[in-house]
């Protein structure tokens, strides 16, 4: 990528993300607007130049699916544009827990995003936690993923470590917990669950030392809270003297606020990939923003300069 001039704009789902993270790069958030028809279709577009520019759209694509299809619109306004590399900035990757076939006649998601990314002339992606690694395999592009660790691990090291041990929710979040469990030398609690039906757990265990501990359950996302209030007040009966759950994605659809509120978790850290609702509850909530992290990234990619020292573990 040569040192072509770098110009970042937003899609309409992660707009106040984008002006935090255009900020802390030090230009101003390029302008685009988006025209909306009466049933419903709408054509966003650039309201500037970006001719021969390295575009870097900034859309987590949570749903509605209206915030993945802007982005893929913009692309493609930008390559038809005479943009010199776009670079699809999506700090949360929808649909990648649809990223193998676990049941016959169902989709692979992931993949198919992947696909149409490429399809609008997308040159480069970049995101965060997506939830399962090999993901970066469904594209024949440059995939920069990101960790939430360069948020959570300064953020733990500011909390009392003393009696701390680290958690995971699932057998999936295994990776993750035993990382953070070995980086501060503490111990591992595994959780079992049985799922009958998506975002439905029927049972739970646990295994390792609980009680009189302070848990740390660490998940890539929180849906709708089922499984990570389930754990949290499963380690409150079996002793923990206190628990608080970690998560770089704050999905938290249909119940996920009332079950974070009603449950034993006392702090429920997330990142802004996703905007909080505005409208619910969140006095338990903590949020560490991703701005300077993927600012400096952007910056690197631009630069051609290496972005290895943003993985912390």
């Amino acid at each position: 990528m040569v040192n072509s001039e770098v110009k970042i704009f937003a899609g309409r789902g992660s707009r106040v993300l984008a002006e935090r993270i255009a900020r802390c790069y030090g230009k101003p958030l390029g302008k685009t607007s988006v025209l909306e028809f009466s049933d419903g279709e709408f054509e966003p577009s650039f309201d500037e130049s970006v001719r021969g520019s390295t575009v870097f759209i900034i859309q987590s694509t949570f749903p509605p699916v209206e915030n993945l299809f802007e982005l893929l619109l913009l692309a493609d306004a930008a390559h038809r544009a005479s943009a010199y590399k776009v670079v699809a900035v999506m700090p949360y990757f929808g649909w990648a827990r649809q990223d193998r076939k676990d049941k016959p006649r169902v989709p692979i998601g992931a993949k198919l995003v992947a696909n149409l990314l490429r399809a609008a002339y997308v040159d480069r992606v970049m995101t965060m936690d997506l939830h399962a690694d090999q993901i970066q395999g469904f594209f024949d592009i440059p995939v920069d993923h990101l960790y939430s660790s360069w948020l959570f691990e300064p953020y733990i090291q500011g909390l009392d470590l003393t009696n701390a041990a680290f958690a995971t929710p699932d057998i999936g979040g295994a990776k993750r917990a035993n990382s953070f469990a070995k980086h501060f030398s503490k111990p591992l609690i595994m959780c079992h669950k049985v799922r009958e039906k998506a975002n439905e757990v029927d049972s739970m265990t646990a295994i390792g030392e609980v009680e009189g501990k302070d848990v740390l359950l660490f998940d890539d996302m929180i849906d709708t809270a089922g499984t990570i209030t389930k754990a949290a007040n499963l380690m409150a009966s079996m002793g923990a003297r206190s628990v608080k759950a970690l998560a770089a994605h704050a999905v938290l659809s249909g119940p996920a606020y009332d079950r974070i509120n009603e449950s034993a978790l006392s702090e429920v850290v997330v990142t802004d990939t996703i905007p909080l609702n505005p409208k619910a509850d969140t006095h338990k909530f903590t949020v560490l923003s991703v701005d300077k992290l993927f600012a400096e990234v952007i910056r690197k990619v631009s630069m051609n300069e290496s972005i290895s020292q943003n993985f912390v573990f």
